[in-house]
Parts: C-alpha cells; sequence; structure tokens
C-alpha cells in the first residue's frame, strides 16, 4: 500500500477530517510566514526600531 492510498484511507476519505487538516496547516502557515516576515524585517532595521533606543531616552527610577 503507498503512502498517498495510505493517507486516503486514514484520513482524508472524510471531508471533515480534510477540512481540519487544511484549516490547521493554513493557521500553522499564517504563523510561520508571519514569524519569518517579523524576523526579515528586524534584521533589515536594527538599531533603527523603538526597542532598540528606547534606553536613550528612557529615564532611571
Amino acid at each position: 500500500m503507498g503512502f498517498v492510498s495510505l493517507l486516503y484511507q486514514r484520513g482524508l476519505r472524510r471531508m471533515t477530517v480534510f477540512l481540519f487538516g487544511a484549516t490547521v496547516g493554513a493557521l500553522m502557515l499564517e504563523q510561520g510566514v508571519d514569524l519569518l516576515g517579523d524576523t526579515v524585517f528586524d534584521s533589515l532595521n536594527k538599531g533603527k526600531q523603538w526597542k532598540d533606543i528606547k534606553h536613550l531616552y528612557e529615564k532611571e527610577q
């Protein structure tokens, strides 16, 4: 029995399981792309963002 056949027999035969898997996969992909985008943006703008320079402007208490 091939992998595709086994995958169909175990999970994709029912539409609800297929839709649940597609939804979970889409949410995971969205979070991954979001994290990757934030990481690239932060690396390209290092030293220019508020989180990098706020210690210069905040007063010590």
